[in-house]
């Protein structure tokens, strides 16, 4: 819970106080000038009650603080939270205002009060609102649907609360987009000693709320077309102690026993052994582009953006090949040339959500080839699946460039279809069919140098792609004379 901070006193005096203190002032004075007890017993009750409402006065300010449920959340999941106000002292609140401040991109529909003791010390406690109990009223709703609208936190809430108790209110709503986003700051004052004092403005910090992307169903059922780890689940052209037979050839020194086939060796009366593929693990480069941005975010149920269509598909291409055991890493191609580093298991999905909440659009005039791609930072046999709106001219050089390497790239085209230019002259719709008919020619080049560009399209969208691009790897070339 937060406190005032320091030296300003944490109760002040009201209006209503100052109005009782003058009446009482000018009765007593104008009494005693003109000789008139009337106006003294007049007085008599402001006096009075003031002395009664101020026989206890708090000594310590209001406490406030945020907590949320679930810390696991999901862009369109439900999100549950609570604001906390914590009396620790012995004088009752007769009001209490609270508001605070919510991202634009959580929504709250309805908002809950509910009351609680307060710790077996007498004091709130310092992580959050204790659970509601009891009844709760329903305090505001809203629109599930519509983002960027006045939801139920746009006006304070005014409650009271008892001595040594803790008061709540319950924020529930949903997620719209992921980010990293916050609930607070917010703000309570309490009034108290029948409103004749009042507490100074305590304000919490802001409460991260983490959103990690909806992972959009994927499935890539083609084998990898370079699969370079010592075990895993992909079948390999090298042999090993796989479960895909290659063969059957003469027993020679270091087979095992259990490899000899009986049934070849009586008819050709030598011994003879199964010849096996190795399987095999993959290592799947997943490279964002953040040099451009393009179309307009709408949240979970509205329009994508380039960047909602690049962490979406990058999750879930993430899961499917770690559920599978492969290898994932990720790189950004923009100024600040972020990675993570190849990894597996469902650590490195966790740490992978964590890293795509950071992604940002980064323009620079500068080509980030050379500070991205360093020495040694990407294998010849990884998977590189590059996610780009192919709207920056660097970009498909880029392409280019990781194709002539020798690399097996696929492009996954993440312009959504909605990003159209805003209609202010009448040139703009035939100037943004000629960058379209422009847009088309460079993934026609592309696909020329033998980089595949496919639109994201969720379940299956690289499944005819990778199973191509297998194909190749797997062709014999030529030898050189």
């Amino acid at each position: 819970m937060a406190a005032a901070p320091g030296d300003a006193p944490d109760w002040v005096p009201t209006r209503a106080l100052g109005r009782a203190v003058l009446l009482t002032g000018l009765f007593l004075v104008a009494g005693a000038l003109l000789g008139r007890v009337d106006l003294v017993v007049l007085a008599a009750p402001f006096a009075l009650g003031t002395a009664y409402a101020l026989r206890r006065r708090p000594v310590r300010p209001p406490e406030i603080g945020i907590a949320v449920d679930d810390t696991n959340l999901v862009e369109g999941g439900a999100l549950v939270a609570g604001i906390g106000v914590g009396n620790v002292d012995e004088v009752h609140y007769d009001l209490v205002l609270v508001r605070t401040v919510v991202s634009s991109w959580l929504r709250v529909d309805e908002v809950r009060f509910a009351s609680g003791d307060a710790g077996p010390d007498g004091s709130a406690p310092a992580d959050g609102p204790a659970p509601a109990t009891g009844p709760a009223a329903t305090a505001g709703s809203g629109d599930p649907g519509r983002a960027g609208r006045r939801d139920a936190t746009d006006r304070p809430y005014g409650f009271t609360v008892p001595a040594g108790t803790i008061a709540d209110l319950e924020l529930r709503g949903g997620t719209l987009r992921w980010g990293r986003h916050s609930l607070g700051p917010a703000a309570v004052r309490a009034i108290t000693c029948d409103g004749l004092l009042a507490s100074q403005t305590v304000l919490t910090e802001a409460h991260p709320v983490p959103v990690y992307p909806v992972t959009e169903p994927f499935e890539a059922d083609e084998a990898m077309p370079r699969a370079a780890g010592l075990v895993g689940g992909h079948r390999s052209r090298r042999p090993g102690e796989g479960g895909e037979l290659a063969g059957v050839r003469i027993f020679g020194p270091g087979d095992r026993l259990r490899r000899i086939d009986w049934r070849v060796s009586l008819r050709a009366r030598q011994l003879h052994v199964a010849a096996m593929l190795s399987d095999r693990d993959a290592e799947v480069v997943l490279l964002l582009d953040v040099l451009a941005e393009a179309g307009r975010s709408g949240g979970i149920r509205g329009s994508t953006s380039v960047l909602d269509t690049c962490v979406r598909a990058a999750a879930a291409i993430a899961e499917h090949y770690l559920h599978r055991g492969d290898r994932v890493s990720l790189l950004e191609y923009g100024p600040s040339a972020r990675r993570l580093r190849p990894a597996t298991g469902r650590r490195q999905y966790l740490t992978l959500l964590e890293w795509l909440l950071d992604v940002r659009v980064e323009q620079s005039p500068h080509e980030p080839y050379d500070q991205v791609f360093g020495p040694q930072l990407l294998s010849s046999n990884a998977l590189v699946v590059v996610l780009t709106p192919l709207v920056d001219a660097r970009s498909a050089a880029m392409l280019a460039r990781l194709a002539r390497s020798g690399r097996i790239v696929v492009a996954v085209d993440t312009l959504p279809p909605s990003a159209l230019p805003p209609k202010r002259g009448q040139w703009t719709e035939v100037a943004h069919r000629l960058w379209r008919l422009d847009r088309d020619t460079t993934i026609g080049q592309l696909r020329e140098h033998g980089v595949p560009v496919v639109a994201w399209a969720g379940a299956g969208s690289l499944d005819l792609v990778l199973r191509d691009v297998a194909r190749l790897a797997s062709a014999p070339r030529p030898g050189q004379r």
